[in-house]
């Protein structure tokens, strides 16, 4: 299926490039096309909607060209023909991909109705198209309002529940798109999304976009005291959380600690208990290495928050990051975990020992690495 962001290959005549695909076939035949369309005949219409759907597959020319198609399309959108259904729907897709004046004359000329419509067909395939539709076109700014005030939410969270397995990771991806336009996050809220966007981080990937599409809706809705209610009372809910903060990509993962960061920041005494019981440490060790620069920032304020006492320590014990893990580590009693935590810390501070010492090479360039020992506290971390 064609969706925004994605770059499948057309064989075209033997057209590679978007010049290529312009001269071929000639202009003549896309006027052709253009007057196929917008024929009485419904055959003809099909045959020229498919045409349209395969010469904007990758070309952005063709997608500019065809925006006299989009009124007629959308007319097929409400034709009692699958056949017409299937094929408006799957032009107006590539239409859109990338082209903001085309997602907008899409939803001017009333395609949302019909759309909203093949979300609760019994056909799965037309829902499949219709979900990828409403996620390329919830990719504008300028439709985010029309499509937020369709009360299409709950039909998207019910997609994430029951649709295949392209359609849940559509809906989750559009929700993810809706959910940056303000006010909404309470109406997506309202459409209990947290259950099924949990479920299907369990499954999917966790290097895939999907996981970050869903790790990044699901710290937009830890703001509220009803999006965190909904993630601890799930089951897994907030392991899942911790897994993608172990190991899905740069971006799943600074949405993941974001998460538990806001959680933590918004009541400590109601969270710290439940994050810390999912193994959280080693994930946040690694983070203040290998993340971000904001993962890094995050991972390093939850570790102080999620330590015995929120506050400073005195002068003669700094609140440095070893001792605020060192002091989580001695609270958790799964011995692997302990270990693996007191390793991953032992190796955190030894590269930033030889990060430093780098540094102060390339600075003043009389000491390397090699030329110093490793401090006491990396001996005494492992030993613990």
């Amino acid at each position: 299926m064609d969706s925004e962001g994605e770059n499948n290959s057309v064989q075209l005549n033997s057209a590679t490039t978007d010049g290529d695909i312009w001269r071929t076939p000639s202009s003549s035949a896309v006027q052709e096309t253009l007057f196929l369309i917008h024929s009485d005949d419904i055959t003809l219409k099909v045959q020229a909607a498919k045409e349209i759907r395969r010469l904007t597959k990758t070309s952005q020319r063709y997608r500019r060209h065809f925006s006299n198609a989009v009124k007629p399309l959308v007319d097929m959108l409400r034709y009692d023909s699958f056949e017409s259904n299937e094929a408006a729907l799957l032009a107006l897709l590539n239409l859109a991909v990338k082209d903001e004046g085309n997602k907008i004359n899409i939803i001017d000329a009333g395609a949302l109705e019909p759309i909203i419509g093949f979300l609760q067909s019994e056909n799965a395939t037309l829902q499949d198209h219709a979900t990828a539709s409403l996620l390329t076109l919830s990719a504008s700014p300028a439709t985010k309002p029309i499509i937020s005030a369709s009360g299409v939410f709950p039909l998207l969270v019910e997609i994430i529940r029951h649709g295949t397995s392209q359609a849940k990771a559509d809906a989750v991806m559009a929700l993810s798109n809706l959910s940056t336009y303000q006010d909404n996050l309470l109406l997506i809220l309202r459409a209990q999304p947290i259950p099924s966007t949990v479920s299907l981080l369990k499954s999917c990937k966790k290097s895939s976009k999907t996981t970050e599409r869903c790790t990044a809706l699901i710290e937009s809705l830890m703001c509220y005291e009803e999006g965190r209610n909904s993630l601890i009372s799930e089951d897994g809910g907030v392991l899942a959380v911790v897994e993608v903060l172990e190991s899905g990509s740069a971006q799943s993962r600074e949405h993941a600690v974001g998460a538990l960061l806001t959680m933590c920041q918004s009541d400590r005494s109601k969270y710290r208990e439940p994050i810390l019981r999912e193994g959280v440490i080693p994930g946040l060790l690694e983070l203040t290495v290998q993340g971000t620069a904001k993962s890094r920032t995050k991972a390093q304020t939850l570790l102080r928050l999620l330590r015995d006492t929120p506050y400073p320590r005195s002068e003669l014990e700094p609140d440095t990051l070893e001792n605020i893990v060192s002091n989580l580590i001695s609270q958790i009693d799964c011995e692997e975990q302990s270990g693996k935590a007191k390793e991953m810390l032992a190796e955190m501070v030894q590269v930033s020992m030889e990060q430093s010492l780098r540094h102060l090479q390339q600075r003043a360039l009389v000491c390397t690495p090699a030329d110093l020992s490793v401090p006491s506290c990396v001996s005494k971390i492992t030993s613990k």
